[in-house]
């Protein structure tokens, strides 16, 4: 079973220029304000206080990394969506993000959170679409399944094949994770595990 034996925080970056040296596989966490972000990286390394956790959305504002077992970086990323900040402070966190993802040289690949209780929504459709179209490797993650009966949830996840078919030959790797459950965190510990082998081979 795979498991992460150590987590740490390494800084938070403003911009891309302050980022750690990109010398070590990245993976980046990314979605809508109140999606579970943080809890599923407190999940998944198994470190309940490691990303802050907050009942106010938008509260990562940072480009914040944390190095894996000394091997390779779990990055948070600011959420998007209807977080009440500025319209000035949108655009900043746009313009961090966009270079981030798309000048990072380690970045190996992009989890785009999303609200398994939801139909498929217009931004999070919006930015797959952006990263397809810039070529930046992706997977989802469903969150909150918990939350849903398993014929609701199978209807959400049915829609969002359905959008993504409409644009895609080749549906990206998807996920479903329960952070309150413990659902989910292996099988993103053990993707994350195997692309690393490709790097090294």
């Amino acid at each position: 079973m795979p498991s992460i034996k150590n987590a740490e925080f390494v800084k938070s970056s403003a911009n891309l220029s302050g980022c750690p040296e990109d010398i070590r596989p990245e993976y980046a966490f990314i979605g809508r304000s109140n999606v579970g972000k943080s809890s599923l990286i407190n999940m998944l390394t198994g470190r309940n206080k490691l990303a802050k956790i907050s009942s106010r959305p938008g509260k990562t504002q940072l480009i914040n990394h944390f190095l894996v077992d000394g091997k390779w970086y779990l990055v948070d990323l600011p959420g998007y969506g209807w977080a009440k900040v500025s319209k000035a402070d949108k655009e900043r966190w746009k313009i961090m993000i966009h270079e981030y993802l798309l000048r990072r040289r380690n970045l190996l690949n992009v989890f785009l959170l999303v609200d398994s209780r939801h139909e498929p929504q217009k931004n999070d459709l919006n930015f797959m679409m952006w990263m397809g179209q810039h070529q930046i490797p992706f997977s989802l993650i469903f969150t909150k399944i918990d939350k849903l009966g398993g014929t609701k949830l199978q209807k959400n996840l049915a829609s969002y094949r359905e959008a993504l078919r409409k644009d895609w030959e080749e549906l990206p790797p998807y996920f479903e994770v329960s952070n309150v459950k413990k659902i989910g965190g292996d099988e993103i510990i053990d993707y994350i595990n195997r692309i690393n082998q490709t790097v090294k081979a």
